[in-house]
């Protein structure tokens, strides 16, 4: 084992470096690293070496032109010019550079400020930098340098606290497009803190351009610094940079313009070797440093989820009382701002979800599925704004309780698994690592059992060579390979509840039947009495989320159908062919082929769009695309009523509910009746 992982290192350190040389060889590398080399060794040299002639004063030699004692010509004082300009180069870097970090740290806090702090501090701040932004940096740092004071020291703060708010800006627009992948919103539902998540999840991912802006930014201060320096403003005598030079230059630029060119030589140079750094920092930044190897761990799970198929379950044991519920949702509605006034793109949700239940969400693409999701889990952000009559997880207000607390019962009970497994992660950490941050923040285990831990729940979920896999970034997985890692990740706590958000999206129907045999695992060996905290026997409950119908029935007990922000309809799977009320139902049902569809006859479809969250009328959302629509339904939205024969559950929402004959499609009937059923 300590072999297979030294040799890993190596070989990691060995493409670093090959990738490295790669750079190198091109001609952007090339001109780079030898002019940033160049530039390195006369900053440590040029003092020890021309110092003293560039100090000396000859008053026999007096503004003189180049000759070949002074192969630039000498000074007002007979000092030797290139002597002084080679000897300007450490001041004149030193200076630039710490200008750079000041700006670059500066304008980092300033941007990911909105992040940690509270809403009315992160507004200000925003405000702040945008008004900052507003003026030109060679303005921005003039205004700090009158009010810092005149000298090195004041130039330094002036031109680093100039550079901040454009850097700032660039911080929070990277921030932004970071904030709402996956990843993110899964590290927030693991609990993971504000400053934690900017730290480990946020700044890697926008290291890069930052990077590789910061190098471009020394460049642009050691303009800046230059033109103070010229101004009078910056390097005061007797110390003195290229700037300075450049003053004195102009002087005598009639008698002798080298006196001039030279130093403007220097800074154009100086300038192109840092922007030219921020190309091939651009290439080799990629290269991640190799990170611990995992501990083997000691041993398994008592059980394992085998291979073979598991049995559905009958969900009865779940679903008996109140006491049993996990999940309780009644009248949820999410709110956004909107160009003409507020949309809501989920407008008064109302179902429960009991222990080791199943229950399915379905409709077309833009029904409020995900976003019904993402509010249960407390993950929509500002200006984005949740509320409920109820929302209780196993009995806990979510509307109600505090941050923390939240953080905690969502990090551990709640699992997520996300319709895009590959931007669910973090592409800048190793798989391991980011299962092993579950546990870490809410088991209290040490890194080295955190990663023996994600090993073992890779293995349980049937990815090979778990070991191996664990130390491999997100890209060098399959598709379905990453599905399952993400249904480990939710596995390192002790869910009861499991939310698949299109889990199957993209995948093919092979690793679409072993995802959705998975759950079904999942469900089956997930929630017995480990901790103490649950009855015996209890098991993890799954909302599965899909725009597909026969998915959902093959998978769930219960289905939840969903058009243009509500729930139309509520039924049992058993009840899904032959006693679909709701002609949006009985619509998707018919736009399902089967193996005896016509292949001479079109296809079923419903006809039309779905509305737009801003444009759903006062009457049934449905009724634009509905045949059986009459005047009531295009002016009263209908409400929720329960239709339900023999105790089980069936609410409809619709004014002409449809018969129970089997006209809910023959060709579905034969698709779902294929997939084995309910679960």
């Amino acid at each position: 084992m300590r072999s297979d992982r030294n040799g890993k290192s190596g070989k990691n350190g060995k493409s670093g470096r090959a990738k490295f040389r790669a750079v190198v060889r091109t001609p952007v590398g090339a001109c780079s690293a030898a002019l940033l080399m160049l530039l390195i060794a006369l900053a440590l040299l040029a003092p020890l070496v021309w110092g003293d002639r560039a100090s000396a004063v000859d008053v026999d030699a007096l503004q003189q032109g180049p000759t070949a004692a002074h192969l630039l010509g000498t000074d007002s004082l007979g000092r030797d010019i290139l002597a002084r300009v080679l000897v300007a180069t450490r001041l004149s870097l030193v200076l630039a550079v710490t200008a750079t970090v000041i700006g670059v740290v500066t304008g980092t806090l300033l941007g990911t400020a909105p992040s940690v702090l509270p809403r009315w501090a992160g507004r200000l701040v925003t405000a702040t930098v945008n008004i900052a932004v507003a003026f030109p940096g060679l303005l921005l740092a003039l205004f700090f340098a009158m009010i810092i004071g005149v000298g090195a020291k004041g130039a330094v703060l002036a031109i680093g606290l100039a550079m901040a708010p454009a850097f700032a800006r660039l911080t929070q627009t990277l921030s932004a497009s970071v904030a709402g992948r996956d990843f993110v919103a899964a590290a927030r539902v693991a609990g993971v803190g504000r400053v934690r998540l900017l730290t480990r999840h946020v700044l890697p991912n926008i290291g890069e351009p930052l990077v590789v802006n910061a190098t471009i930014s020394a460049g642009m201060a050691l303009l800046s610094f230059a033109g103070l320096s010229f101004l009078g403003i910056g390097v005061q005598a007797p110390d003195y940079d290229w700037g300075r030079l450049l003053g004195e230059g102009l002087n005598q630029i009639y008698v002798n313009p080298t006196a001039a060119l030279a130093p403007g030589v220097a800074v154009v140079i100086a300038g192109l070797a840092f922007n030219l750094f921020g190309e091939t920092v651009a290439g080799v930044v990629g290269a991640r440093a190799s990170t611990p190897s995992l501990p083997k761990p000691k041993g398994a799970r008592k059980h394992a989820p085998t291979a073979a198929a598991m049995g559905h379950a009958d969900g009865s044991d779940g679903s008996d009382g109140e006491q049993r519920l996990v999940l309780a949702v009644e009248n949820l509605r999410v709110t956004f701002p909107g160009a003409t006034g507020p949309v809501t793109p989920v407008r008064g949700v109302s179902f429960t979800v009991g222990a080791g239940e199943s229950v399915g969400v379905v409709g077309e693409s833009g029904s409020g599925k995900s976003l019904t999701a993402l509010g249960v889990s407390r993950l929509i952000e500002a200006p984005g704004v949740v509320s409920a009559d109820r929302l209780e997880f196993l009995g806990k207000p979510l509307l109600q309780t505090s941050g923390p607390e939240t953080r905690g019962l969502l990090g551990t009970s709640l699992a997520l698994v996300f319709q895009d497994p590959l931007t669910s992660f973090n592409p800048t950490q190793r798989i391991g690592r980011q299962l092993a941050e579950v546990s870490e923040q809410h088991q209290g285990l040490s890194r080295g059992k955190a990663l023996a831990r994600a090993v073992e729940r890779l293995r349980e979920v049937r990815v090979p060579a778990a070991g191996r896999r664990a130390r491999q970034y997100p890209h060098e997985f399959s598709g379905g390979m990453r599905q399952r890692a993400m249904i480990a990740m939710g596995l390192m706590g002790e869910p009861r509840l499991v939310i698949a958000d299109e889990p199957t999206t993209a995948l093919d129907v092979t690793v679409q039947r072993q995802v959705l045999r998975l759950l079904a695992q999942v469900r089956g060996d997930e929630g017995g009495a480990e901790d103490g905290s649950r009855q015996q026997g209890e098991r993890a409950a799954l909302l599965l989320i899909s725009h597909d119908i026969t998915v959902v029935a093959q998978s769930c007990r219960r289905i939840l159908v969903m058009y243009a922000g509500r729930i139309v309809e509520d039924l049992p799977t058993a009840e899904l062919l032959t006693a679909a009320r709701h002609p949006y139902t009985r619509a998707l049902l018919s736009a399902v082929p089967a193996l005896d569809t016509d292949r001479d006859a079109p296809l079923s479809v419903i006809p039309g769009r779905p509305p737009e969250p801003g444009q759903v009328g006062a009457g049934c959302a449905f009724a634009a695309r509905c045949s059986f629509a009459d005047e009531r339904c295009g002016a009263e939205d209908p409400a929720t009523v329960d239709i339900g024969a023999g105790g089980a559950a069936h609410r409809v929402a619709c004014w002409h509910p449809q018969g129970t004959g089997s006209s809910a499609g023959n060709s579905s009937d034969v698709a779902v009746k294929a997939s084995g059923g309910g679960a």
